[in-house]
């Protein structure tokens, strides 16, 4: 069989839910209206933390870098899942292919340091809240964001580039519903070893590692809070944080489960349905646990909504 490991020509097919057709149009509508969803409730975010000065603070900077963040990550993948859904084409070009594999990985990993980064936030603005301002000074906020967009950058460089390597032998068949990494070692036919134990390291210092930093900042930020004494701080310092856990866990766990379980012998049917979890659902569903538990982006939204009746 031929290799065929660096060819830049043909393309590959993403067989996605191909093997159930009846499938598809329902695939079709629910990613379509999580996709819609993820745009309304992301941009939202965007414009709220730029427009209400009530919101120019370091927590909502950060979330609107993940609301960024989410659009991009989401944007990357969804149109082209809803491209080979609706007809029965469903290939994607080589280079359509390697820009996709660059693109998700590096805003996937640029979310894990994020998350670990509005963890730390949280512990500042909880545990010192009288130096928060000083310590979340504009410098280092724009600093700590410099660092999750380049270290997720580099990542994505180094693990991808590494991945493209691969000999594939002819195969362009993709069992998922878009390029990723673990995808692309599944279709290799050579020895892929090399490939996983780098793709457990990376992984579990992206994932495992961020995880455990945050577990223990929320072990004193816990703590911190239990000595609150106004009931309406604690319970806005607990509603504060216990979004950002859900979010934590949710993007995580799927991560955790999509990357570190071996490649070649997961079971490929779980792996591109979780893929199709954090690539879709979770970035429809942080704009609603971050504002469903918050009074100040709800507040904010209600004084939009208001200049804009006023206004009209």
């Amino acid at each position: 069989m031929e290799v065929d490991s660096n060819s830049s020509s043909g393309s590959f097919i993403l067989m996605g839910v191909s093997d159930h057709p009846q499938l598809e149009i329902i695939f079709f509508a629910v990613i379509l209206a999580s996709y819609l969803l993820t745009l309304v409730g992301n941009l939202t975010i965007i414009l709220l933390s730029r427009l209400d000065a009530r919101l120019h603070t370091p927590m909502y900077f950060f979330l609107s870098n993940l609301s960024s963040l989410d659009l991009a990550f989401t944007t990357s993948s969804v149109p082209q899942m809803l491209k080979n859904l609706w007809g029965p084409d469903k290939t994607i070009s080589y280079g359509g292919c390697v820009t996709q594999l660059y693109v998700f990985l590096w805003l996937g990993a640029t979310e894990c340091i994020l998350l670990v980064v509005m963890a730390f936030d949280r512990y500042v603005a909880v545990c010192r809240p009288l130096h928060y301002m000083t310590v979340m000074n504009p410098r280092l906020c724009w600093g700590l964001a410099a660092i999750s967009w380049l270290g997720g950058l580099g990542n994505s460089v180094i693990q991808s580039t590494f991945t493209l390597q691969l000999p594939f032998c002819g195969h362009r068949k993709v069992d998922n519903f878009l390029c990723e990494v673990p995808a692309m070692i599944k279709l290799a036919c050579g020895d892929t070893s090399l490939n996983e134990a780098v793709l457990n390291g990376v992984c579990t210092f992206f994932t495992v590692v961020p995880v455990s930093v945050i577990l223990v900042s929320y072990c004193f930020i816990a703590q911190a809070v239990m000595k609150i004494r106004s009931v309406e701080g604690r319970r806005k310092a607990f509603n504060t944080c216990v979004s950002h856990l859900v979010v934590v866990f949710l993007f995580y766990g799927s991560a955790i489960y999509g990357y570190l379980l071996p490649a070649k012998s997961s079971n490929q049917s779980q792996g591109k349905f979780i893929s199709l979890f954090y690539s879709v659902v979770t970035p429809m569903v942080n704009p609603l646990i971050y504002t469903l538990r918050n009074k100040e982006v709800k507040g904010a939204l209600g004084r939009l909504l208001g200049k804009g009746r006023g206004a009209s």
